[in-house]
């Protein structure tokens, strides 16, 4: 798993989750969801979906969320997908990000698949 920053590492996990989410839509990220899965996981609290339009979109999505939150300046830990831009997975322990293309976010609909999980209000973020 890949560690926070040290200034961020005692806050709590939803407040950690709106941070990614708004590093995210500070890049422009597209259809970002938070969904609560912590009832219904036992490897995660919650999810962060979003979706790039590019490959180059996808990566960098990825990149300034790891550069904003991330302890290193690196790609290094648990970043998977990052050098094909179609699906890259970030994993910070109790959230796991996902940042989708937006054809292969369709295909996967991981939505769907958690759709028992509750969305987080994500309306106080620009």
């Amino acid at each position: 798993m890949k560690k926070v920053q040290q200034q961020y590492s005692d806050l709590e996990s939803e407040e950690l989750v709106k941070l990614i989410c708004q590093a995210a839509l500070d890049q422009k990220a597209e259809n970002l969801i938070a969904l609560n899965v912590r009832k219904i996981s036992d490897f995660a609290d919650y999810f962060v979906i979003m979706s790039g339009t590019s490959t180059r979109h996808v990566s960098g999505l990825a990149e300034a969320i790891d550069q904003k939150i991330g302890s290193k300046r690196t790609m290094s830990g648990n970043t998977e997908g990052l050098s094909e831009g179609s699906w890259v997975l970030l994993d910070y322990n109790d959230i796991i990000v996902h940042v989708f293309h937006s054809e292969t976010r369709k295909y996967y609909d991981l939505e769907g698949l958690w759709h028992d999980a509750p969305r987080l209000d994500l309306s106080d973020l620009k």
